[in-house]
């Protein structure tokens, strides 16, 4: 899992409340198992129309915004059922900070997880950001982990807090597995020993 220690980049204002995790990826692309390749269905039922055709004022097809890496977004990101493959097509996209006042628990959990930082602030914070957000690509937010601050176009500041652990998994990109791989001489030395006290195993 690629590490997350400082993000500086275009921010996508999405202001919908209750975007949950069919609309950020909808059920007929959930047949793969692989975490690539779903980017290009981000949002597929908002973003495009019956035909395939892009739709021309959804945000992320807007030439200031195809490059955006980071979401502002509503209340309650994520909601919905618990598809890990939300997480997954929106980091395929380019996704690595989702920016809101709430998050859905179980997404939330998901993106630490898979690399992306969702981020919590305060109404007024998060109304900042928005705006900010609406001046496209000639405003670029920065998102430092280490710091635990959000720093707006105009240099306005906004702290947040993350779970220490959390915060330590994506710093260090482990997801479960590094975590595990972090224990292998312990795993090895258990194995091997195991093997000597219970050879018929």
């Amino acid at each position: 899992m690629e590490k997350f220690t400082k993000l500086t980049g275009i921010a996508a204002p999405m202001p919908l409340v209750n975007i949950d995790t069919d609309m950020i990826i909808p059920k007929g692309f959930l047949k793969t198992i692989k975490r690539s390749g779903l980017g290009v269905n981000l949002f597929d039922e908002m973003r495009y129309d019956r035909q395939g055709n892009e739709i021309a004022d959804f945000v992320l097809n807007k030439p200031q915004y195809r490059e955006a890496e980071i979401l502002v977004a509503g209340d309650n990101f994520g909601c919905g059922s618990s598809r890990e493959h939300a997480p997954w097509a929106l980091l395929d996209f380019g996704i690595r900070c989702v920016i809101s006042t709430s998050f859905a628990d179980i997404f939330y959990n998901n993106c630490f997880k898979n690399g992306i930082l969702p981020v919590v602030l305060p109404r007024e914070a998060v109304d900042h950001l928005m705006d900010d957000a609406t001046k496209g690509a000639n405003a670029r937010l920065t998102v430092n982990l280490e710091d635990q601050v959000v720093t707006a176009s105009d240099g306005t500041q906004f702290p947040f807090e993350v779970d220490a652990f959390k915060k330590h998994c994506l710093l260090n990109g482990l997801d479960d597995i590094g975590l595990t791989l972090e224990k292998v001489s312990a795993i090895d030395a258990f194995e091997s020993a195991n093997k000597t006290r219970f050879p018929w195993l």
